[in-house]
């Protein structure tokens, strides 16, 4: 699929930091399963370029898959090579966006201001990840909202729960990343896969 909106449905993005190559293609179908399709191995996690490859043959035309955590354009290649197609970011970096752009693929970097956030869609972002959310908070994501260009994606990441989605998407978020709350490095797939209901149907109380 050649557009990130065809993916984002719905637009939540299952962060699976510290995620193994062992464990990886059974969390990753009992995401798909309950109905997540955007999966994002970060690079500190054990053996991640591993994990990436198992997801996206395993995952293929069901989910996309990439890396998150990247710091340097270097690294895109190698997600990329891996069969990564999204790209993540913990902070603004355009010569991350551009390299990830030039390759083809999507980038999502982070960002906690106006001056990043327009840096980051000058450089090509496809969405931004507003981080760390938990002390940015909805009021942020209300005043970047209101300025930002009509339809820019603002995916509010860091201590994201069931019950604090409401606040965030009332202030304008587009959607969700989902860290320790839906997943924890040993989780069995079947407790993974009951979280991603729970925030499924959180989600769909305030779409």
């Amino acid at each position: 699929m050649s557009s990130l909106d065809a993916w984002f449905d719905p637009p939540i993005v299952a962060i699976l930091r510290g995620v193994k190559p062992e464990e990886v293609e059974a969390v990753g179908e009992a995401l798909v399963e309950a109905g997540i399709r955007v999966l994002e191995v970060p690079l500190n996690s054990p053996k991640p370029l591993e994990s990436i490859g198992r997801l996206a043959s395993t995952l293929l035309g069901r989910a996309l898959v990439g890396a998150g955590t990247l710091r340097r354009p270097a690294e895109v290649n190698d997600v990329a090579r891996a069969g990564g197609r999204l790209i993540v970011t913990p902070h603004a970096d355009a010569s991350i966006v551009r390299e990830a752009k030039g390759l083809g693929l999507f980038a999502v970097p982070g960002v906690a201001t106006p001056t990043e956030a327009f840096a980051m869609l000058d450089a090509g972002a496809d969405a931004l990840k507003l981080f760390p959310a938990e002390m940015l908070g909805p009021p942020v994501v209300k005043a970047l909202a209101a300025v930002l260009p009509a339809g820019t994606k603002l995916l509010p990441v860091g201590g994201i729960t069931p019950e604090a989605m409401a606040a965030f998407r009332a202030a304008g978020a587009a959607g969700f990343g989902l860290g320790s709350a839906l997943y924890r490095p040993g989780a069995p797939p079947g407790q993974v896969r009951d979280r991603a209901r729970a925030f499924l149907a959180a989600w769909r109380d305030v779409a």
